[in-house]
């Protein structure tokens, strides 16, 4: 499941995206922006910054801006900075793997092998989703189509 903090940062990450390259947005509009909690998008921004998805500039004009293009930073990307792997149990996770202890047959287990499924689909999507592909209009053209659970 997605943390709130993946979520925030998502949100934030959009709304830096729509904005022009170099021009710092401050948190306070960020905040208001996307509905978050100036506080903890503090903390969120930081960490962003700590893995290079975003730097910021000091002073009256400062602010946060994207690192790198909007089509260059995927939704994989920003998930994993805040929430870690995306697989849902540790045996399915490519870049946090760690055998389970009630686990007698590995490459047999039904749970572990759907787990990984469930892994590889997710990676699929966030990792070919880029903040470009979600700007404002794209999102209204989306949501009027059905999605399925």
């Amino acid at each position: 499941m997605l943390s709130q903090k993946a979520k925030y940062a998502l949100k934030a990450l959009l709304v830096l995206s729509e904005r022009p390259a170099g021009i710092p947005v401050q948190v306070v509009e960020l905040a208001e922006q996307g509905n978050i909690p100036r506080k903890f998008l503090e903390l969120i921004m930081l960490e962003l910054k700590k893995h290079g998805i975003v730097y910021s500039q000091r002073g009256k004009h400062g602010g946060y801006m994207l690192a790198a293009l909007p089509s260059e930073i995927t939704f994989g990307q920003i998930v994993r900075a805040m929430d870690g792997p995306l697989a849902p149990i540790p045996c399915a996770s490519l870049t946090a793997y760690r055998k389970c202890a009630d686990c007698t047959n590995e490459k047999t287990c039904a749970v572990r092998i759907m787990m990984r499924r469930v892994r590889d689909a997710a990676a699929a999507v966030l990792d070919g989703t880029y903040l470009s592909d979600m700007s404002s209009e794209d999102m209204e053209s989306l949501s009027d189509q059905k999605l399925t659970a």
